[in-house]
């Protein structure tokens, strides 16, 4: 099926911005994974799945031989220079639409317009809630007006944004109780949140980030009522995350009560709880789920986490995403990866038995942009 699910546009419904400058070896080597460069001791992350496949897959597109060396990649990404280097990967992703997290920018990156003009696609933005109430304590919002001025800002963003996220498993763990907040309970974390921003300033250092379960709620909450998909990232990530705490099962409180409300839940990344995410996926009308970051991080052996992935998860809830950030190598390597183990996964089902041709090509169809276009409420193709 390989040939089939190349042809297929995608629709990538979770990637951050690429960065607007030149990388060199160690710029370019520290962005390969979630972890941090490992220094001498720990070799090089040229030495992972993910630097061998982005030698092995990106370098021809460079105009080098595949699996080219490390210092030859650099040299020739210098050559080109980023804006190319940009545009051939991002277009040969092969994508319709962007749906861009814009609330982590740590330095400049392309925004989600700039982003699809690159890769000849619409650009749609992610709000990302925690972002939100940050900028809101940030400019000097107090305890309390904190509910009523993060509802207006989201008010702002919500129509021209496709959806929201949350990065609760980054802060607090994702065992969130189901439970809509009260407005006591929300004045209560803000004016617990101000106090420690108070003696950030006073000790000279940055504002404390949002980690608060209560503010979490109220704002999943505030979110779910625009309609709009809430993604939710869960499992792997850098090292900020407890991974044990950001196991997508620990929502399962949450997915109760949003349930009712149909609000769609979009459980990112996932792995090593793949399978987790695959059962919420089944059991909760309202879930849908993904492999993003995962896929290029596991290389060759992407088409394992999809077959686990679809073990349970019903196929008309599973997404593509790459949660490409800063490269835009990470672009190109999701969606070829994803494409290989999408084929791979299908393509065994045919020669099982397990279905048909005519249905593999139909699950194709809508795992690669079907599915997205209609939660997302994208409309037609380009």
């Amino acid at each position: 099926m390989l040939d089939e699910i190349e042809s297929l546009r995608l629709v990538d419904h979770h990637c951050h911005g690429v960065l607007l400058r030149d990388l060199d070896h160690e710029g370019l080597a520290g962005r390969l994974t979630e972890g941090s460069a490992p220094g001498p001791l720990g070799g090089s992350l040229f030495d992972t799945r993910t630097g061998f496949a982005m030698r092995r897959w990106c370098a021809p597109v460079l105009d080098l031989e595949a699996h080219a060396s490390p210092d030859a990649y650099v040299a020739r990404r210098a050559e080109l220079g980023v804006t190319e280097v940009g545009r051939r990967f991002l277009g040969g992703a092969g994508l319709d639409d962007l749906c861009v997290d814009t609330g982590f920018t740590p330095e400049p990156l392309l925004e989600p317009a700039e982003l699809g003009r690159l890769a000849g696609a619409r650009g749609h933005e992610i709000v990302r809630l925690e972002d939100v109430a940050e900028k809101a304590v940030a400019e000097g919002v107090g305890a309390g007006a904190f509910a009523r001025e993060v509802r207006a800002r989201l008010d702002a963003r919500a129509g021209d944004a496709v959806g929201f996220k949350s990065v609760a498993a980054y802060r607090a763990g994702l065992e969130l109780s189901g439970e809509r907040p009260s407005a006591a309970e929300v004045r209560a974390a803000a004016e617990r949140l101000h106090r420690e921003a108070d003696r950030a300033m006073a000790g000279g250092r940055s504002l404390p980030r949002l980690a608060d379960e209560t503010l979490h709620r109220f704002l999943v909450w505030a979110a779910a009522e625009y309609g709009l998909p809430i993604q939710f990232h869960a499992g792997y990530g850098d090292s900020d995350v407890d991974l044990h705490k950001a196991d997508p099962s620990l929502l399962s409180p949450l997915l109760r009560e949003l349930e009712p409300a149909g609000v769609p839940v979009m459980l990112l990344h996932n792995y090593p709880y793949q399978r987790q995410a695959g059962y919420l996926a089944q059991v909760f009308q309202n879930v849908f789920v993904d492999a993003s970051l995962a896929t290029h991080n596991l290389g060759h052996r992407a088409p394992v986490i999809l077959a686990e992935l679809m073990e349970l998860a019903p196929f008309g809830k599973v997404l593509y995403a790459s949660d490409a950030f800063a490269l835009p190598e990470l672009y190109y390597l999701g969606a070829l990866l994803f494409r290989r183990g999408l084929a791979h996964v299908l393509g065994e089902g045919v020669d099982d038995g397990a279905w048909t041709q005519a249905d593999a090509s139909r699950i194709a169809g809508l795992i690669t942009a079907g599915n997205a276009r209609r939660v997302y409420r994208l409309g037609a193709r380009l």
